[in-house]
């Protein structure tokens, strides 16, 4: 890989003795940034990574629909696979029915052209809660941690559904990515989460009263601090193309 002048340059500018000058900083373009992106972490030195993924959904009378999708690679790791355990709790025993929503929101066609991390709650409604997180987790091992997937395989273009008292929920898998989708009984509203096409969207419509939704995601990569051969670097290059097809 032939590294840019200018950034040979900088480095070396950088290792001198500065004799008590100001650092100034250099304020750099996004072009040059994104020449820049992903050359800091070689395959070779990556563990294990993984994916998890949690959209809930819980309503008035304390029911609760969601789903939980997470995927790990490592060395053993032949295809990449997102595995989906669904989440299926009942109510506090409430008999009474949970009043329809009335809230109504407007707008919002933009956030289906966003890049990036977008976080979205728009509530029209009183008591709710809503809660969106994005939790990157790095550590050091030499040895991949010792987890067992659980739950159901989704394979790519399927989706996996179900529902309750509190809605209805899909778990689909398509070219652009992995989408956990809750629809809540009631008008309610509605919550979307969505990994694709290197975003990341949580969106939270609340139209009703008295909900708590949730929607996770954690990244945890395993980094060994010894240099790879040129064998296990090509093998982590393989591994990590399987992941094209999901739409990553």
């Amino acid at each position: 890989m032939k590294t840019p002048i200018w950034l040979a340059v900088a480095c070396l500018a950088a290792s001198l003795p500065t004799q008590a000058q100001p650092f100034k900083p250099i304020e750099l373009k996004d072009q040059e940034l994104a020449t820049l992106r992903g050359r800091f972490v070689m395959p070779g030195r990556i563990v294990s990574f993984g994916i998890v993924m949690t959209s809930s959904w819980q309503n008035a009378n304390g029911e609760v629909i969601g789903a939980t999708s997470s995927m790990q690679i490592q060395q053993s790791t032949i295809k990449p696979q997102f595995y989906v355990s669904m989440i299926d709790e009942k109510g506090s025993g409430s008999t009474h029915s949970q009043s329809s929503g009335t809230g109504s929101v407007t707008g919002g066609s933009g956030l289906n052209s966003t890049e990036g991390v977008t976080q979205v709650v728009r509530a029209a409604g009183d008591n709710n809660s809503a809660y969106n997180n994005v939790d990157i987790n790095v550590s050091k091992a030499n040895q991949a941690p010792v987890t067992q997937q659980q739950g159901q395989a989704l394979a790519a273009g399927s989706t996996l559904s179900g529902t309750n008292g509190a809605g209805s929920l899909s778990v689909s898998s398509t070219g652009s990515g992995v989408q956990l989708n809750i629809v809540a009984n009631n008008n309610q509203g509605s919550t979307i989460q969505r990994l694709a096409q290197g975003g990341l969207m949580q969106n939270t419509t609340l139209l009703g009263s008295s909900n708590q939704v949730r929607n996770l995601t954690s990244f945890n990569v395993v980094l060994r601090d010894n240099v790879p051969s040129a064998g296990s670097v090509s093998g982590n290059l393989d591994q990590l193309k399987g992941l094209r097809a999901l739409g990553f």
